[in-house]
């Protein structure tokens, strides 16, 4: 059964419901064909999205998506790539960069777009979202390098990443099209964002959130802290309850319940994971499901 279509604002586009990260793309050691299939096998389940960032992998992600693509260019138009921009990192492939930075220049923003597209073997890409927050964002800057890319077809939607409700407004005041969603930190073990003003904000303005490491960056499955062994009963618990499902769709399911309907990040280079993964939006429980889970992460239940 495939999996359904988010659309990010209105009039905006539309996304597969998870999305598949390549930020660990270089770690998995996929060959170029077993890769392709990998991407054929989330086509044919509906799982059309495909997260990057400029910077994954020491600036390699992107190319190893676009070697794959490059053997069958035609799946192109039966997806979307995110990537993202606006960090400058210390890597042997950029030995110009010396120190840890952040990036918002419309330069740089323009040339990032730039070397994503020659990377990923692509004409446009579908959503362009702005990294990280930057102390020195001119909004003004990254509103004319947006203009500029989409005047020349080279992005057709905007967004950000671990952006607040107040940097969203900032750089939304300079545009006259809107952002189309705020890719943020989000699982069973980390929700600060359900409580900063962060979602809120998406759900004032009907936009479609992103959530990356759903799985607490593995520490849900691996940690031996109090906080994930709650959290590993209770996931359990829960599944038993729902037929038997695993604990890793149980989570899921308990990000795709928020009423904004957050689009979770699946990073896993293991085919089985992220097999689990497409069939958790079959997974349903009610409000107090769903607060059980908040209460086992937390220790506490609500006040």
């Amino acid at each position: 059964m495939a999996i359904s279509r988010v659309q990010l604002v209105e009039d905006g586009p539309e996304l597969s419901q998870l999305a598949y990260g390549f930020w660990r793309a270089a770690e998995w050691e996929m060959s170029t064909a077993d890769l392709l299939q990998r991407i054929e096998l989330c086509l044919d389940r509906g799982l059309t999205t495909f997260d990057h960032a400029d910077i994954y992998g020491d600036y390699t992600c992107e190319s190893i998506f676009g070697r794959a693509l490059k053997e069958k260019p035609a799946l192109r138009e039966q997806m979307e790539l995110v990537t993202k921009c606006g960090i400058g990192s210390t890597s042997p492939n950029r030995p110009e960069i010396t120190v840890q930075h952040y990036n918002t220049s419309t330069q740089h923003i323009i040339a990032s777009v730039e070397n994503s597209l020659q990377n990923m073997q692509t004409e446009y890409i579908d959503v362009l979202l702005i990294h990280r927050p930057d102390p020195l964002m001119n909004a003004d800057d990254v509103a004319e390098a947006f203009y500029s890319l989409h005047k020349d077809g080279k992005v057709l939607y905007f967004g950000v990443s671990n952006f607040t409700a107040y940097q969203c407004e900032l750089l939304q005041s300079r545009l006259d099209f809107p952002l189309v969603t705020n890719q943020v930190e989000l699982s069973v073990m980390n929700f600060d964002v359900l409580h900063d003003g962060t979602l809120d904000y998406c759900q004032r303005m009907r936009m479609t959130p992103m959530a990356w490491s759903p799985f607490a960056g593995g520490s849900l499955f691996t940690s031996d802290s109090a906080q994930a062994v709650r959290l590993r009963e209770t996931l359990q618990s829960l599944g038993a309850e729902n037929g038997g499902k695993p604990v890793d769709q149980v989570a899921l399911a308990w990000i795709l319940a928020h009423p904004t309907n957050i689009i979770p990040i699946i990073g896993t280079g293991k085919e089985k994971r992220l097999l689990s993964a497409l069939d958790a939006t079959s997974v349903e429980f009610d409000r107090q499901a769903w607060f059980r889970i908040w209460s086992a992460s937390t220790g506490t239940d609500v006040p």
